[in-house]
């Protein structure tokens, strides 16, 4: 006859079967669906800063009549700017909805602060503007070139991108991509 394993040894070998249980729940059911939830949060964030520079970029554009590629003097613009603040406060006269163009964020209410860095790694956005030199050449009578006038064009078009890769908006190449965002 042999003697029968002492009753503990089986209640550790219990305990230690639940609790790799538990930890095997924790990293193939919970932690995954919290990570998926992040992206999620972080790319819906994202997008909504990026059409609020978008927008930012439009009314810069309505007032000086080129984009800027400066994120600091944007956002200094949608902060001290009397325009931007009418068209912040206005109402649509048909509907009598605000006319406000920047989108409310995940976490609230829009800021101008918010436009400086993606909500994932906090690195700023990628924000580039076109610029064109055109020269033209001034031709005396003699043959001789007199002088070089050359023309330089800021800002006709724009180009903006997360880092973090959830999307761009613009193009510095098209004018038809101007204000077209790359999920839409």
């Amino acid at each position: 006859m042999t003697k029968p394993e002492p009753w503990y040894i089986h209640t550790i070998l219990y305990v230690i079967i639940a609790i790799l249980v538990v930890v095997l729940v924790k990293v193939a059911i919970i932690d995954p669906k919290d990570i998926v939830e992040k992206e999620t949060y972080y790319k819906q964030e994202s997008r909504l800063r990026m059409k609020n520079i978008k927008e930012a970029e439009i009314l810069w554009n309505k007032k000086h009549g080129h984009f800027t590629g400066s994120l600091d003097s944007l956002i200094a613009f949608v902060k001290t700017d009397p325009m931007v603040d009418s068209v912040m406060n206005a109402y649509d006269s048909l509907s009598r909805r605000p006319a406000n163009p920047f989108v409310s964020l995940t976490t609230g209410k829009f800021t101008p602060d918010s436009l400086y860095r993606t909500p994932k790694s906090h690195r700023p956005y990628v924000l580039e503007v076109d610029t064109s030199v055109s020269a033209d050449t001034v031709i005396g009578r003699n043959n001789k070139i007199i002088r070089i006038d050359s023309t330089v064009q800021i800002g006709n078009r724009y180009y903006l991108e997360d880092p973090d890769g959830y999307g761009s908006i613009g193009s510095l190449e098209s004018d038809a991509l101007k204000n077209t965002a790359s999920w839409e």
